[in-house]
């Protein structure tokens, strides 16, 4: 897994600007509360079964955008991830203390100005005007100056990437789709982490691989663009002729182009 990389950086806000960005902040703690009180009480912990219970609901009490309703969501299962981490190693007490059962008896909780995660639909940057466009509850704040040290800027200007990264990523995919007149495919990966079994130096790209996440920014920016967009059958994809639809596990004996057995045409690697 690639490391993750931190900056600091100043926002030159006004009076007005700054309300606004704290009363954001203080909206999606209120609604991170609630999230947390929703997965306490239904013991549920995942990050798509939790939007279940509060997706619509969070957006229509608190005024949250698409995206920064996902990231309250995301934000939650996380801080409930750590928290079950450090219970299973025992930091938090032993089973029986009265420290541990005071901590397992209640949901999890944030500060007003906790931080909120942000993306590139929520904040953009602007980097040779030294600006941001930023959205909050109040409307979306343009022009708003930013700062910090030379290395702190160089940095955010070449490694601004993540999640903001599959944005992009699915809208250069949805362009090309609705500039050649295409629909897209999309492998249904759903239970896959269940489903497979690895060794632990795998475990890690398999669990950090926010497939599900990337196929939600794709479908949202088809629908928008109008473009059709499909689920398959992820089985046996590697090994399927993408002219004559013949699954043959001879159609893919290695990573390299292959040809197909029932009609002889030579095949790229499978685009999936």
């Amino acid at each position: 897994m690639a490391p993750k990389l931190s900056h600091t950086s100043i926002m030159m806000s006004s009076p007005q600007q700054a309300a606004a960005v704290e009363a954001t902040l203080d909206a999606a703690n209120r609604a991170a509360n609630l999230v947390a009180a929703l997965a306490f009480q239904h013991h549920c912990f995942r990050n798509f079964d939790l939007r279940k219970h509060a997706y619509d609901r969070i957006k229509a009490e608190f005024g949250l955008a698409v995206q920064a309703a996902q990231h309250v969501i995301k934000k939650v299962c996380d801080a409930y991830r750590t928290l079950h981490a450090n219970l299973a190693a025992g930091h938090l007490g032993k089973p029986g203390s009265s420290r541990r059962a005071a901590i397992e008896a209640r949901p999890i909780s944030f500060r007003p100005p906790a931080a909120q995660p942000y993306d590139d639909r929520c904040l953009s940057w602007q980097h040779d005007a030294r600006t941001v466009s930023i959205w909050t509850t109040a409307g979306r704040l343009k022009g708003v100056t930013f700062t910090g040290s030379a290395r702190q800027l160089a940095l955010l200007a070449a490694h601004r990437r993540g999640e903001s990264d599959l944005v992009c990523r699915a809208k250069s995919i949805v362009t090309e789709a609705e500039r050649t007149g295409r629909g897209i495919a999309l492998e249904d990966l759903q239970g896959i982490r269940e489903r497979v079994r690895l060794r632990k130096p795998q475990r890690v790209t398999l669990h950090s691989w926010s497939f599900h996440q990337f196929g939600a920014f794709i479908a949202d920016k088809a629908v928008r663009a109008g473009v059709a967009v499909i689920l398959v059958d992820a089985a046996c994809t590697s090994q399927q002729c993408s002219h004559c639809g013949h699954a043959d596990k001879r159609n893919r004996p290695d990573p390299k182009p292959s040809t197909a057995r029932s009609c002889k045409l030579g095949r790229s690697r499978p685009r999936s």
